[in-house]
């Protein structure tokens, strides 16, 4: 990755599985005694109180970088922003605190200073990395399916946003792969929810999960029992017609699937077998989104 500065400085991390490389303007020839000055009274006499340049702390936190000190780094960058908060230093640090915080894993302060990033220099070269961290920063903190799910959405809102609003940028293929295994986390989510509902013969409530799979997340890999569940469902309700609907929408897409066996050996045993309904939601669904059934 490059940022947009100057030289280039090699980091040892990565994130994402591409090996950074950091992009930053070193100073040369930084004139330490060339401070800004600060007065503080003390006993009826005023001391100066040197300030650093933000240069100079900016350099100071490159040195940690490359010392694989990030924390410490992360915490200089901030205070160069918090000293010198108008300078070009400061845009600077505020991208490579983002960075130095998601790489020591403090993925919250990672997500404040990449989204200040974005909104205070949307048009910058970085916005495009700023806008990958935070979504990194939530997909790291993905949860299994059996807790809750808020960062999976969260992470694939910033995904998409990062694919809608930077479409070119280096980070748009891996935004995109991510994105899909987070809506799949989000779909099993609803199945986990679906099942438990038809476990407790709360036909209706597990319905509207499976229906949730199969209208939001039909290119994730639980499409197809979804649609077997809601075969289940709809015939335990003795909606024979939406079952045969499902079954026959399975059957149709995915032939080979077990899924279907199990779906086609349930409407069997009631001497029905899988048939659409034009009238069923699904069959709209189904025509609407890929054209036929």
């Amino acid at each position: 990755m490059r940022l947009s500065n100057g030289t280039t400085v090699e980091a040892g991390t990565s994130v994402g599985g591409k090996a950074l490389r950091l992009a930053v303007l070193v100073a040369v020839g930084l004139s330490i005694t060339a401070c800004n000055s600060l007065f503080s009274k003390n006993e009826d006499e005023y001391a100066v109180i040197e300030e650093e340049p933000a240069e100079v702390l900016y350099n100071e936190g490159l040195i940690l970088v490359n010392s694989g000190a990030m924390r410490e780094a992360a915490e200089k960058f901030d205070e160069v922003e918090r000293i010198h908060p108008y300078s070009e230093w400061a845009r600077k640090s505020l991208i490579m605190s983002a960075y130095t915080n998601y790489e020591s894993e403090r993925y919250s302060d990672a997500i404040t200073s990449a989204r200040r990033y974005v909104t205070l220099y949307p048009g910058s070269e970085d916005a495009a990395y700023a806008q990958f961290l935070i979504a990194e920063s939530y997909y790291n903190q993905i949860a299994d399916v059996g807790r809750d799910q808020a960062r999976s959405e969260k992470a694939a809102v910033a995904y998409r946003e990062l694919i809608e609003k930077y479409p070119e940028s280096e980070y748009a293929v891996e935004a995109r792969g991510k994105l899909e295994l987070a809506r799949d986390q989000l779909a099993g989510k609803e199945m986990q929810i679906g099942r438990y509902y038809l476990n407790k013969h709360q036909y209706l409530a597990a319905i509207n999960r499976f229906k949730t799979v199969v209208s939001d997340y039909q290119t994730t890999r639980h499409i197809e029992e979804a649609l077997h569940r809601l075969t289940e469902a709809y015939y335990s309700l003795g909606l024979v017609s939406e079952a045969q609907t499902s079954a026959a929408i399975l059957g149709h897409n995915y032939p080979d699937s077990p899924w279907y066996k199990d779906s086609y050996a349930l409407l069997s045993s009631g001497g029905y077998e899988p048939e659409v309904n034009e009238g069923s939601w699904l069959s709209k669904l189904f025509r609407t989104s890929t054209g036929s059934l």
